[in-house]
C-alpha cells in the first residue's frame, strides 16, 4: 500500500491512554447489513474457461503440496534486517533472497513489492499445511513509480514459502485469469491491475483483496508451464508465465460496489479491501480493513465464510472504524484487534531508515488502541494464528541496496 505519513494520532503508546482518544468503535448494524460481495457469473464464467485451459498438454496441473516440496528460491530464516519488534514478545520471521529482498518498483525496470501474507496457520485449523509449517505471500509489479511514466500494478504474484525444517525454500506463481475464445479454446492472461493489498490461504483457496474486488484463486489448480520466456499464456505447444514456472488462475471475483463505481474508503456502504485476515475464533470470517492515507477512520470488517464451499457467504456480520492513522493491516485473537499502522507522536524513532518503524497497536471493541510495539518499517497486513497464538506479519520497504523486507511473528 501507499508509504506511510507522519503520525499525529491522538493517542499515547502502552496502557498511557489519552483521554481524549477515539475508540475502535463498532460500525451501526444498519450499515454494515449493506455490505455485500458480489460475485455475478464470474466463477462460472472462469470455470469453463479452466477446464479448458487443463485439457491442454502445454500446462500440468499441480498443487500447494507439490510446489512446496518441489525446491525454489532460497531465503533465510531469522529476522535478517533491523525490526522494532519488542524482544518480550519473542519475535522470530524470515528473509527473502536478495533479488527479492531488493527489488524496487521507482526504477525503469521496475519491481515487485510485498504486501499480503498468510500461511498454514490460516489455511488449516491445526496451523500445518500436509504437516508442515507454510506461508503464502502476495505481491504486485510496478515500473517508475514516482514518475510520469509511472506503470503501477502491470503484474501480480504470490509466493508458496516452506519453513520447514530450519530451512526457507519457496516459489513464485504468476496470477492469470483464464480466457476462452470462440472456439472454445482455453488461455489464460495476467491479472493485470491487482495492487495485491492482500491475502488469506483458507482450505485450498486462495483470497486475494484488491480495492472492490475480492480475486478467488484455487491451489488445487496450480499450472506448471513448459517454458520461461516474458510471454504470459499459451502459444502453440508453449506456455509461460513471465519468467515463473507457475501460474495460478483465478476461478472467481467478488466485488463490493456494482456496475464500475469505485469503492469508498471510511464511510458509505461499499467498503475497500486492502489488507485481509482471518478470523478462526468463532465462525470462520474473513475480515478485511481500508488503508486511509494519512488518516484514521479506515474499516475493519468481517465477512462470514462457508466452511463447505471454502467461500464468502458475501455478507458482512460486524465492522468497526479503527482510529490507527493509514492502518495497514488487522486481525483478532478473537478478544482483541491488532492494527498495523502510523506510530503516536514521537514513536518509531530509530529504525536506522529515512522512515520511521511502523506500529502495532491493539484493542477491544469500544476502547482506545494502544501500541503493543513498534514494527518493521511500513507493515502491511497481519494475521493471527489461533493454533500457535503467534501474530504474522509482512512489511513492504523498498531499500535497494541493502534490503529491509522481512516476514515475522511475535507473541502477544
Amino acid at each position: 500500500m501507499a508509504a506511510a505519513s507522519a503520525a499525529v494520532a491522538a493517542w499515547l503508546p502502552a496502557a498511557q491512554a489519552a483521554p481524549a482518544a477515539l475508540p475502535f468503535a463498532p460500525v451501526d448494524a444498519g450499515t454494515v447489513g449493506q455490505f455485500r460481495l458480489d460475485a455475478g457469473s464470474t466463477f462460472a464464467d472462469y470455470g469453463k474457461a479452466l477446464t479448458a485451459v487443463e485439457k491442454n498438454p502445454a500446462v500440468a496441473v499441480r498443487n500447494a503440496t507439490e510446489v512446496l516440496t518441489s525446491g525454489g528460491r532460497t531465503g533465510s530464516a531469522g529476522l535478517c534486517h533491523g525490526t522494532g519488534l519488542s524482544g518480550s514478545l519473542s519475535p522470530g520471521g524470515f528473509c527473502w533472497d536478495k533479488a527479492d529482498d531488493t527489488s524496487n518498483s521507482y526504477t525503469t525496470a521496475g519491481g515487485w513489492t510485498p504486501q499480503g501474507l498468510s500461511g498454514s496457520y490460516d489455511a488449516k485449523a491445526d496451523g500445518l499445511w500436509d504437516g508442515r509449517r507454510t506461508f503464502v505471500a502476495s505481491w504486485h509489479f510496478s515500473r517508475g513509480m514516482g514518475t510520469p511514466g509511472a506503470v503501477a500494478n502491470e503484474f501480480a504474484r504470490v509466493s508458496l514459502v516452506n519453513a520447514e525444517g530450519g530451512g526457507i525454500r519457496y516459489n513464485h506463481l504468476l496470477l492469470v485469469r483464464p480466457t476462452l475464445d470462440a472456439a472454445g479454446n482455453g488461455n489464460f492472461t495476467a491479472a493485470k491491475w491487482t495492487h495485491a493489498d492482500g491475502v488469506v490461504w483458507y482450505g485450498t483457496k486462495l483470497f486475494v483483496a484488491n480495492g472492490r474486488y475480492l480475486q478467488v484463486y484455487d491451489l488445487a489448480h496450480i499450472w506448471k508451464v513448459n517454458s520461461s520466456t516474458e510471454a504470459v499464456g499459451i502459444s502453440g505447444s508453449a506456455s509461460s508465465a513471465r519468467w515463473s514456472n507457475y501460474a495460478l488462475p483465478m476461478i472467481g471475483e467478488y466485488r463490493t460496489t456494482t456496475g464500475t463505481a469505485a469503492c469508498a474508503v471510511v464511510s458509505g456502504t461499499t467498503p475497500c479491501l486492502n489488507s485481509l485476515s482471518l478470523d478462526r475464533t468463532g465462525a470462520d470470517a474473513l475480515v478485511s480493513a481500508e488503508f486511509k492515507a494519512g488518516a484514521a477512520g479506515g474499516r475493519v470488517v468481517r465477512w462470514a465464510l462457508d466452511e463447505t464451499t471454502g467461500l464468502p457467504k458475501g455478507t458482512a456480520t460486524a465492522a468497526y472504524s479503527s482510529p490507527v492513522w493509514a492502518m495497514q493491516g488487522a486481525a483478532t485473537d478473537g478478544d482483541r484487534w491488532f492494527m498495523a499502522g502510523d506510530c503516536p507522536s514521537g514513536v518509531g524513532d530509530g529504525s536506522g531508515d529515512a522512515l520511521k518503524y511502523s506500529c502495532i497497536h491493539y484493542a477491544r471493541p469500544g476502547v482506545e488502541p494502544h501500541v503493543l510495539t513498534t514494527s518493521p518499517v511500513l507493515t502491511q497486513n497481519l494475521g493471527y494464528g489461533p493454533a500457535d497464538g503467534r501474530l504474522y506479519g509482512i512489511n513492504e520497504r523498498i531499500n535497494s541496496t541493502n534490503g529491509i523486507r522481512v516476514v515475522f511473528w511475535i507473541k502477544p
